[in-house]
């Protein structure tokens, strides 16, 4: 349950963009939990998803909102008080390579500017990833475990051609830097590899897996676990800062074998040994911070009339 300091000028939420899994699902959490819904896509596959959820919820409205388009994403933020915005590659350029990272960069400078224009924005949480915490050159020479505090090297990214974790830390900082300057205020959620029906072994998260894997960073978040934590640090006002997000970690050789199965079906399972199967790989990140922040938060109960 929200604390009861909070008070956001509205009820209404823009979620942006509404296109994906995450946006989608946040659009149906939001609706039920009694706030009017403002869904930003840029992907009309979704659009026609939205329009049967809006025939049946007089409080969703769906808008077209390109993220280099100022105009429709000041029209999607108009009369809001939280954003929730999460990047989803255009149609035309799904992949993730060094160019991705300028298009995702200018999409979450626009879109953070657009906040800072709109007087009624109270409140903007911004999907991040756990790739812009975990990639740096000394990793494993770190003591303490990785948490909120660290950053991904953008140097040591692009040495190794790391689009996904260059792209989601440049994005990041970038707003983070304009959040400071134009005093939005905002929190991150920095998700682990967001485990749904259509993750695949292209998921550009998965560049490195095996080093994260043997380095105890390599962390999975399941999409209600997502959801429930991006309204848990909307709605709790004591929120702040970055905060990581997962609710598994993969350090056993039978999660690895299972993700495998999971991204391969159509693999034969590798040979096993005894070895692997009782080695337990240390755990070396940390969640800490948003489990306190979600202690007694109640995923179902419904906030606003």
């Amino acid at each position: 349950m929200a604390p009861a300091s909070f008070n956001p000028i509205s009820n209404t939420v823009c979620v942006m963009d509404a296109s994906g899994n995450l946006g989608l699902s946040l659009v149906q959490r939001l609706l039920q939990r009694g706030y009017m819904v403002h869904a930003a896509v840029q992907n009309h596959n979704c659009e026609l998803q939205l329009n049967g959820l809006s025939c049946e919820n007089k409080k969703l409205k769906i808008f077209d909102a390109d993220p280099f388009d100022y105009k429709s994403i000041i029209a999607a933020l108009r009369s809001c008080s939280g954003l929730f915005y999460t990047f989803e590659p255009p149609e035309d350029q799904p992949t993730y390579d060094e160019s991705m990272t300028e298009v995702e960069v200018r999409a979450a400078h626009n879109v953070l500017e657009a906040c800072a224009q709109t007087e009624t924005i109270d409140k903007v949480v911004f999907t991040s990833s756990a790739t812009a915490v975990i990639w740096r050159e000394d990793r494993k020479s770190e003591i303490a475990d990785f948490d909120e505090r660290h950053w991904s090297d953008i140097n040591f990214c692009r040495k190794f051609k790391l689009w996904h974790a260059l792209s989601k830390t440049l994005a990041e900082k970038t707003t983070w830097a304009l959040a400071m300057d134009r005093g939005v205020n905002m929190v991150s959620v920095n998700a682990g590899l967001l485990v749904s029906p259509d993750l695949s072994i292209k998921n550009p998260y998965l560049t490195g897996a095996a080093e994260l894997y043997e380095d105890g960073v390599f962390v999975t978040v399941d999409l209600n676990f997502l959801v429930d934590a991006h309204i848990c640090i909307y709605e709790d006002v004591s929120s702040y800062g970055r905060y990581l997000c997962f609710n598994h970690v993969v350090n056993r050789h039978e999660d690895a074998i299972e993700l495998a199965s999971m991204l391969t079906p159509a693999a034969p399972p590798p040979p096993q040994s005894f070895d692997q199967d009782v080695k337990i790989i240390q755990q070396r990140i940390s969640n800490k911070k948003l489990n306190e922040l979600m202690v007694g938060f109640e995923s179902g109960s419904q906030l606003v009339d």
